[in-house]
């Protein structure tokens, strides 16, 4: 093993080393950086110019002002060598351009990223499951249509229906009959058919679907929810224990006693937390946020541990991730408390959902209203970018179910007895994820090479306004910083996808 990694590091290094120099004489020979100041009629333009050639080293060819900015890369993977990947034409410091817009960039692609992966394999588990039916149909035709749609035309269907449609609303947060009853009656559509079952069952969720749909739209209608929303001191506690009893029967079952004592502790736990944490909130901050969650998996890691009698380690599975929903839930429901403070500030104006930047210019508030404000921005373009994967992600995690359950082992595990949910998420589903790991590899470095159109659109400052406006200048240094991000991205996911081979099917191993 140990040997394939130093291999496969290697020959990384050596495929890195020489697309930088091909990507660096691209830019290079593409546009000369000097061709703005040869058009001025500065009266110290040949100042200028001299100053910018000394700058970027035009004077060095090209070559030599590759393998000099390849000593200056290489330091940067050496701890405290001093990384150093040269200046733009502006003379700043590509290494700290470099760090503001990776963060931003890599922000919003970790966000749409998770979000692409968990709802694409959900998704294509349960149109593998209801194969042929309509639920399948509906999500086959919706991945299909959002992976057909280009960047571009997503990004302005988003600008125009969500956010100017929703912060024009907002005005009024009224839902009218005609949508109450239609959205109710979609909603009864779409669970009878993801739970299905006999036609008495279909209509019982049918039926159920579309009285709570309705009670719960006309409520917010009425309250103007919107304006004010929180979930409070009852849907709170009741969400937290719907999420806990939601493990227990995905994990272990309805019959795991053991597994509902777990929960059961981890719940009242996380309430006793609910209340008595009130009047803390206002001041903390995002390690304290960070804090509480590794607190809430820490109890439920422990109570499943003391709890778990024969089976300690599905427990304390059980245990974790109610600790972890419970706690968001929690944290949820403060922001949604901060929701209406965030609304009225005068740099918001009533409309929340931003079109443009990464952030409010001067906006004045705590780690609440400030994370609101990254959301809001967050927003558009982190659904934009998920959009594109996740019908590729749909379609694997569909087609990748199909051939698992037609496996000799899964009818061997059916014919001894065991539940289906066993069959299907202990069998089944480990299996099914080998396609997703590696068009997960292969996605993440497409992601963030995506974001460029994303970012152009949504005006967000990331890596891809650092790439264009390098490339337009003629300006090889904040063109290579970017094309190197990508490029390790990419090797490393796909590294790490070869080493999940092993620990997803124990009959690859990596030599």
């Amino acid at each position: 093993m140990l040997s394939y990694v130093l291999r496969r590091i290697g020959v990384s290094v050596l495929i890195l080393v020489a697309a930088s120099f091909i990507m660096y004489v691209l830019v290079a020979w593409a546009r000369d950086p000097l061709t703005d100041l040869y058009a001025s009629n500065n009266p110290n333009r040949e100042q200028l110019i001299a100053q910018r050639i000394q700058w970027l080293n035009l004077d060095q060819p090209v070559v030599v002002r590759w393998f000099n900015w390849l000593l200056g890369a290489a330091r940067c993977v050496i701890p405290f060598g001093g990384c150093d990947l040269g200046v733009n034409i502006q003379n700043q410091a590509v290494t700290v351009l470099l760090g503001r817009a990776m963060g931003a960039t890599l922000q919003l692609v970790t966000a749409s990223t998770i979000l692409a992966i968990v709802l694409g394999i959900l998704v294509g588990i349960v149109s593998a499951l209801r194969q042929y039916s309509a639920v399948d149909y509906t999500f086959t035709f919706a991945s299909f249509f959002f992976y057909s749609l280009p960047s571009f035309v997503m990004g302005v269907l988003l600008k125009v229906f969500v956010a100017l449609g929703f912060n024009n609303w907002l005005r009024d947060p009224v839902f009218s009959w005609t949508w109450i009853i239609g959205l109710s009656l979609v909603s009864g559509l779409f669970w009878q058919a993801i739970i299905g079952g006999n036609r008495l069952r279909r209509l019982v969720v049918f039926a159920a679907s579309v009285l709570t749909t309705g009670i719960m739209l006309y409520a917010m209608s009425v309250t103007q929810w919107f304006l004010d929303p929180s979930l409070g001191p009852v849907l709170a506690p009741l969400f937290i224990a719907a999420l806990a009893a939601g493990m227990v029967l995905i994990i272990a079952g309805p019959r795991a006693r053991f597994a509902w004592r777990t929960a059961g502790a981890v719940v009242i736990v996380l309430i006793a937390a609910y209340f008595l944490l009130q009047p803390f909130f206002r001041g903390i901050g995002a390690w304290g946020v960070v804090l509480l969650f590794i607190l809430a998996i820490g109890v439920g890691i422990l109570a499943g541990w003391i709890l778990g009698e024969h089976d300690k380690g599905q427990a304390m599975r059980i245990g974790a991730f109610s600790g972890l929903l419970g706690m968001g839930v929690i944290i949820l429901d403060q922001y949604m408390q901060r929701w209406s403070d965030y609304l009225r500030n005068p740099r918001v104006g009533g409309r929340p959902i931003a079109t443009v930047g990464s952030q409010t210019p001067n906006l004045q508030g705590d780690f609440w209203i400030q994370s609101i404000d990254s959301f809001t921005h967050l927003l558009l373009p982190t659904i934009s970018l998920m959009l594109i994967s996740f019908a590729g992600y749909t379609r694997y995690a569909r087609g990748g179910m199909l051939e698992t359950l037609n496996q000799d082992y899964i009818r061997t595990a059916r014919a001894k007895g065991l539940p289906e949910r066993t069959v299907v998420g202990r069998h089944a589903f480990r299996n099914s994820l080998i396609p997703i790991t590696t068009i997960v590899a292969a996605d993440v470095g497409g992601l963030i090479g995506g974001a460029i159109i994303t970012e152009r659109i949504f005006a967000f400052s990331g890596m891809g306004a650092l790439f264009i406006q390098g490339l337009n200048a003629g300006d090889p240094n904040p063109v290579m910083a970017y094309f190197v991000v990508v490029a390790i991205f990419a090797i490393t996911f796909n590294f790490l996808a070869d080493l999940s081979y092993s620990a997803l099917d124990p009959r690859v191993r990596a030599k």
